[in-house]
């Protein structure tokens, strides 16, 4: 079914909650590693967590996940949640974190929009770390329409950024 009228464009996605099996695990890596600040805790099963003071980005919950195993390949269920960051340079700023914490990437990649880091969380879940650049750079076919692509990442100029 096609919608009566396009979504407004200023919508965006204000939030994802993540189902993980160690509550305090899952903050080391989103606290510690990326940096995101803790909002609020709610005793031992769930925390809200954010940047720039947000109520919150990334809600973790083991509601019904402690002591669990990531999903199997072959199931359903999220692919990667994007965390967007502001300029080439923070998001420099996260791979010499990553780095510094010893957290290999599965990947990183150009998409002419935009540049990315992929990884896996502790519980699994697929994360990619990412910049868009801005609209007026992103590569056009004939007909003006976007041509993403998938090159190879600079991780040295990203890293110099």
């Amino acid at each position: 079914m096609t919608p009566s009228r396009p979504l407004h464009p200023d919508v965006r996605i204000g939030h994802v909650h993540l189902k993980v099996a160690d509550l305090a695990r899952s903050l080391g890596f989103y606290e510690g590693v990326l940096g995101f600040k803790l909002m609020q805790r709610f005793g031992p099963n769930a925390a809200f967590i954010s940047a720039g003071g947000y109520h919150h980005h990334i809600g973790l919950n083991t509601w019904e996940s402690a002591g669990g195993k990531p999903p199997a390949p072959g199931t359903t269920g999220l692919y990667h949640v994007a965390i967007l960051y502001p300029t080439r340079a923070e998001l420099g700023d996260a791979l010499r974190r990553l780095q510094a914490a010893g957290i290999a990437l599965d990947g990183a990649a150009d998409h002419g929009v935009s540049e990315a880091l992929y990884l896996h969380d502790p519980d699994g879940n697929g994360v990619e770390l990412t910049w868009d650049r801005p609209m007026a750079e992103w590569p056009r076919d004939e007909a003006g329409g976007v041509a993403m692509f998938t090159r190879p990442l600079d991780l040295a100029g990203l890293l110099r950024a």
